[in-house]
């Protein structure tokens, strides 16, 4: 029989424990029968609501002292609202969940996982934290759930988690998990060993994305590292000098930087043990990692709010690893590896082979026209023929062709297709191969390739710009052209006879995952704003106005999708930066497989051609001309504000097939405000470059992010 003293120690023991609060649930009821809001108990307990909210469904317990202040509160709630008491009106509207544990410091077991981070679910994901006063809540249905995709085992608590200063790391789909780590190589093996933080391949031949970390200032200072990072260099060009405590810290414990070293985006790695990776990519947001034309005011949200923003791109599109560019480039390369494991006939074994349809990894030079000029392949040959000048268009329309009819009508509207340069990837043919050199071939319009042909002599009308050059003039002699650019020619009725060409034996459709996946993840996301394909011209005009204001977190998203796209593209020809730069070096950009001047060159080509044979279409059913035409955007004059006012309907009511229709499509246009247009035109006119003064300008593919 035990002793009085073994006992009293027992009894003391209990009292010393940390103090037990009441179910989930029962925090919930008390809160509500007390009529107070999350928001001002996050006041009152000096937190925030999303945190509250954590409390409330078993996603995260609070620490002391909050603890201890937490568990007075309550009590002396349920003194005053006993359970018996409460009526069935002010009970929970929803049934009790099962009480699991909301922090973790250790791996989860499957079970806990599945009940308490749903994070691969789009409804999850999607949903917004409650917070009273902003409006950010999706208008999808709630039906959606039923086709979320199954959570994978290893990666239990999603993509990312962004960490906040009191360790607190904020995951998709709510969830929060408790981080203890107080350094960087720390907090690596965290994230590694017990967060359940990743991303399962796209492809099968592909890699699991590695976890990405966001840090917020309060994270950043906390872990050591410098809330801002100064410096005469652009932002995303700062990096921490070899000699910064952190750095140091990441090598003593073995672990190494990219050659990118320590910076907005960073990489830390180990090399892999068999087929496991040990790698993390973190982001610091005080450094500028989320640039605010891509990530509208993500930077500036909740941590909460910004892991649900980050999520969603990352279930949808990819989990970022630097600017969207650089997401946009690493897509194209994870949903088409460029390898896969083969027998080998000799000796059985599985080794690494080249995966069809791919890029490969080694890099491939360009063909003298296709580089640019300060290429070594062009610098090294003297080469002097000229180069490809497959752009968008900037165009503006000579005012002496304006009619009187057309100067009197009192509205300028424009239209802006929805990505544009995305709806030209989709079954876009592009060379696998190396080039090849060909003297006065015979034109092939299925074999891309850069074709030089004099388009000289075609006499278009000067109401619409010339479907051959950039800035819509006629051509003035030979030059070199993608070839959907002379299929147009062809196409438009004029024979085309190239000089020489260099042209790839070896072709496929590269970009057609690519384009896919960005495609579903921009209908997607406009569904779940608001604005769907079954809405007529008018309904989808009013969503348009709206959707913006219905939920800032996936416009932030919708905005992230896009620039994707454009930087994506762009980074396929990426330039040399920095002021040491010499004409005829490489520079890192032409180390990659993916660097292919040509492929740029054959999206940008049919985007163009798109919009011409677009304009083509609208004269022809309408008599209308253009006013201008900046990359994906048109201003045509009106005799109303709304599009609807001019575009071509069917007598049943229906938009006009081959002409400008409106829609949340890839392709499909949407009614654009022409201040920006107009200011472009101005900038057009005195000889400047619209892309390079107006703040996130969609006049050219981001060649340097």
């Amino acid at each position: 029989m035990a002793s009085e003293e073994e006992l009293f120690a027992s009894v003391d023991a209990l009292l010393e424990e940390e103090p037990q609060l009441p179910p989930p649930a029962e925090r919930a009821r008390l809160r509500e029968a007390a009529g107070i809001t999350q928001a001002r108990l996050a006041v009152a307990l000096k937190t925030s609501t999303q945190t509250v909210k954590n409390y409330e469904n078993g996603r995260s317990e609070p620490k002391s002292p909050r603890l201890e202040a937490y568990q007075r509160l309550l009590k002396g709630w349920a003194a005053k609202y006993p359970a018996h008491a409460s009526s069935a009106a002010s009970a929970p509207a929803v049934a009790p969940q099962p009480e699991v544990p909301g922090t973790f410091t250790g791996s989860a077991a499957p079970e806990q996982a599945e009940a308490a981070t749903p994070v691969q679910a789009p409804a999850a994901a999607l949903a917004a934290p409650e917070r009273p006063e902003r409006s950010a809540t999706s208008r999808r249905p709630a039906a959606t759930t039923a086709a979320a995709p199954a959570v994978d085992p290893r990666f239990p608590h999603g993509p990312l988690a962004v960490l906040d200063g009191d360790g607190s790391a904020y995951g998709a789909g709510g969830i929060v998990l408790d981080c203890p780590a107080t350094t960087i190589p720390e907090l690596v093996e965290w994230t590694l060993r017990e967060s359940g933080l990743g991303t399962a391949k796209l492809n099968r031949y592909g890699k699991d994305s590695d976890p990405l970390i966001v840090l917020t200032a309060a994270a950043a200072v906390k872990l050591g590292l410098p809330e801002r990072l100064e410096g005469h260099e652009q932002r995303r060009s700062l990096r921490l000098p070899e000699d910064h405590p952190v750095v140091k810290q990441v090598a003593k414990a073995k672990w190494q930087l990219t050659q990118r070293g320590f910076g907005p985006w960073a990489r830390i790695y180990r090399k892999a043990q068999g087929r496991e990776r040990q790698c993390v990519q973190l982001a610091i947001l005080s450094w500028d990692a989320l640039d605010e034309r891509s990530w509208p005011g993500v930077s500036e949200m909740e941590p909460a709010d910004i892991a649900r923003v980050l999520g969603v791109y990352a279930m949808r599109v990819i989990t970022p690893r630097g600017s969207t560019a650089v997401s946009g480039l690493e897509l194209m390369t994870a949903l088409r590896p460029p390898t896969k494991a083969v027998r080998d006939e000799e000796t059985g074994n599985w080794v690494s082979g080249h995966n069809a349809g791919s890029l490969g990894t080694e890099p491939m030079d360009p063909a003298p026209p296709e580089a640019t000029p300060e290429h070594p392949v062009v610098v090294d040959s003297g080469w002097k023929g000229g180069f490809l000048n497959e752009e968008a268009y900037q165009w503006v329309r000579d005012v002496d062709t304006l009619s009187d009819e057309e100067c009197t009508l009192p509205f300028a509207v424009g239209l802006d297709l929805n990505t544009a340069f995305l709806a030209a990837a989709a079954r876009l043919v592009v060379g696998l191969s190396a080039p090849d050199h060909f003297h006065a071939p015979k034109f092939n319009p299925k074999i891309p390739g850069s074709w030089l042909a004099d388009l000289s002599h075609i006499e278009l009308d000067p109401r619409l710009p010339s479907p051959f050059t950039p800035d819509g003039t006629r051509p003035t002699g030979a030059a070199w052209y993608q070839t959907h650019t002379l299929a147009y020619a062809q196409e438009l009725g004029h024979d085309v006879h190239p000089i020489e060409a260099y042209l790839r034996r070896e072709t496929g459709a590269y970009l057609d995952p690519w384009h896919d996946r960005l495609k579903n993840a921009y209908v997607d996301t406009l569904a779940d704003m608001g604005v769907t394909k079954d809405l007529n011209d008018v309904g989808f005009l009013a969503a348009m106005e709206q959707h913006k204001q219905n939920d800032p977190a996936l416009a932030a998203v919708l905005s992230a999708i896009k620039a994707t796209v454009k930087g994506g593209v762009g980074k396929l020809r990426e330039r040399p930066q920095g002021k040491s730069y010499k004409e005829g070096e490489t520079w890192p950009a032409l180390s990659r497989p993916t660097w292919r001047p040509d492929i740029r060159a054959a999206v940008i080509s049919k985007a163009r051609v798109n919009m011409h044979r677009k304009l083509n279409n609208m004269v022809k059913m309408t008599g209308l001309y253009p006013l201008a035409v900046l990359s994906d955007c048109v201003v045509y004059p009106s005799p109303g504000e709304s599009p609807i006012d001019f575009l071509p309907y069917a007598a049943s009511g229906k938009p006009q097939p081959g002409a400008f229709r409106l829609g949340p499509t890839p392709g499909l246009a949407k009614l654009e405000g022409v201040q920006s247009m107009l200011w472009a035109v101005d900038l057009m006119e005195k000889g400047l470059n619209p892309a390079r003064h107006i703040k996130g300008g969609d006049a050219v593919m981001d060649e340097g992010e």
